[in-house]
């Protein structure tokens, strides 16, 4: 496969970057779409559809630990930018609109970041997590998810894994985003907490939740191609009703997922 002209000089990456921010500069401009902006960090809706929790600081392979605590800090400015948003009906969601482009001249520090096929060090490295986090939590939600994004590649193996391998979303701002749409009546907002060692964040809504979400994956496996080996699976959601029995309503495969592997993996392993 041929290489994009951007990957030949660093200069022409540059410029490819800028060409496809002002890209999409110009399509918020000129949008339809109603995109939320009204934030409540100090009042809360209702009835929660979800809490989840994620590990501040991880080992990931041989990696700078210096980059997860500056993570921290960028979490911190992201969750301040993001914090009590409100997605009313019939609203989108950005988070790149919301949060920004990350800059020293904002605060953000140096973090790790997945590009070019390697983990390394960047300004706002990290945010990810919080990507991931509303990704997970929109999964459990009517909210659609328009536009997201996942790695090209596994960088680490799993240490301590709680959600299936897969169901993050990746962020560069601007271009590479998180975009969520609210097709119902009703409002949600995001909140979170930066706390001692966990992100934690919730989705609220102005009605209580009437149906049970399920995520899940199947078809998990490594597979060799040639050199390389490849981390496959799907991404499931099971909608069902409340209840001791809940009965399932609706199952649909969200992502196929079929990546690069960057580190070993035991042989027996391997298909």
């Amino acid at each position: 496969m041929r290489k994009p002209l951007s990957c030949y000089h660093p200069i022409l990456y540059w410029l490819r970057v800028q060409q496809k921010r002002i890209f999409r500069r110009l399509a918020w401009a000129c949008s339809s779409r109603r995109y939320a902006q009204e934030k409540r960090p100090d009042q809360r809706l209702d009835h929660r559809f979800i809490k989840h929790t994620s590990k501040l600081i991880r080992q990931l392979g041989d990696s700078d630990i210096a980059l997860q605590h500056n993570k921290v800090i960028n979490l911190r400015l992201a969750t301040e930018a993001i914090g009590g948003i409100i997605i009313g009906p019939g609203e989108y969601f950005s988070f790149c609109q919301l949060v920004g482009k990350p800059s020293r001249e904002r605060g953000f520090v140096e973090g790790m970041e997945l590009s070019f096929g390697e983990a390394r060090s960047g300004i706002g490295g990290g945010i990810c997590q919080l990507s991931n986090l509303i990704h997970w939590m929109a999964m459990h939600s009517p909210l659609v998810v328009i536009e997201r994004a996942n790695h090209s590649f596994d960088p680490f193996p799993d240490e301590g894994r709680v959600l299936p391998f897969g169901s993050g979303a990746a962020i560069f701002y601007n271009y590479i985003d998180l975009v969520l749409h609210n097709p119902t009546e009703d409002s949600f907002q995001l909140v979170f907490n930066v706390a001692e060692h966990q992100l934690e964040g919730e989705l609220l809504c102005s009605k209580p939740r009437t149906v049970k979400y399920h995520i899940y994956q199947k078809a998990h496996r490594f597979v060799g191609r040639g050199k390389r080996i490849y981390r496959q699976n799907e991404i499931w959601r099971d909608i069902s009703t409340k209840g001791q029995e809940p009965i399932v309503l609706h199952s649909e495969c969200l992502y196929q997922n079929d990546v690069i592997v960057k580190y070993d993996v035991a042989e027996a392993r391997i298909e």
